[in-house]
């Protein structure tokens, strides 16, 4: 895997304590400008393009979930997956990041296999997955129309995310699946994305003493194209595995 140098640190102060019931979110260095972690709102309405594309959703699928996702896992995780946004026939759907949808396929058999998932598909909430310290979230907890969110609506969702990044416990990984989700993570951390820039593979170390790594997004396209992996996808995984395992 490819490592790269750790950035210089910014400036941070200590983050504050929220009460988020979704996310049992703690303490940890942020920097300067970080975002304030928010209790996350599962009828939020606060993006028009979002709430409209949602309600017609709730009207032409009737059985869908069809509004905000909430993150799902344990509410202090050693490792948390920060994903895009939710699929409309996945997340949306079903209400629980990942199930349901293409994408789910190798994160979950991926999660499986280095001991963070209770089993290797999410097909339904009601399947009896559980999350082994680990925990999962979106940058963008609405699905957007064609799977891309504006820069607005994810920063409109900043604070939700930075909730559950307040809940990674003391030496934890942030595992970002892509480049929207890379810098909306930084963003929302108070930290400049071009000190620490995206790359498949890459990995930084955090003012906090946290580690982010990245990888290219769990998407159809990827996969299908080869863009991504099994392989990659694993060496990443893997190395979050390690990274908590103290290797």
């Amino acid at each position: 895997m490819k490592r790269v140098p750790p950035a210089p640190r910014p400036r941070a102060r200590r983050a504050t304590r929220t009460a988020d019931s979704a996310s049992g979110a703690g303490t940890g260095r942020r920097g300067a400008g970080a975002v304030a972690p928010e209790r996350f709102d599962p009828g939020c309405t606060r993006c028009p393009r979002l709430a409209a594309f949602l309600a017609a959703a709730r009207v032409s699928h009737p059985g869908y979930h069809a509004r905000p996702v909430p993150a799902f896992g344990v509410a202090r995780p050693g490792l948390l997956v920060i994903g895009l946004a939710p699929g409309f026939h996945g997340a949306n759907r079903t209400g629980r990041p990942f199930t349901g949808d293409y994408a789910g396929v190798l994160l979950y058999a991926t999660l499986h296999a280095h001991g963070f998932a209770s089993r290797a598909v999410a097909d339904d909430p009601a399947d009896g997955l559980e999350l082994h310290d680990c925990r999962i979230t979106n940058a963008a907890r609405c699905v957007p129309p064609a799977n891309k969110p504006l820069p607005a609506e994810v920063r409109s969702c900043a604070g939700y995310l930075a909730a559950d990044l307040a809940a990674v416990r003391e030496g934890g990984v942030l595992l970002v699946l892509g480049r929207v989700s890379h810098e909306a993570t930084l963003r929302a951390l108070g930290l400049r994305p071009r000190d620490f820039p995206f790359a498949h593979g890459a990995e930084h170390s955090l003012p906090d003493g946290r580690r982010l790594l990245a990888s290219y997004h769990c998407s159809r396209y990827n996969t299908q194209t080869g863009v991504l992996t099994p392989a990659m996808f694993d060496a990443v995984v893997g190395r979050a595995r390690d990274l908590l395992d103290g290797r």
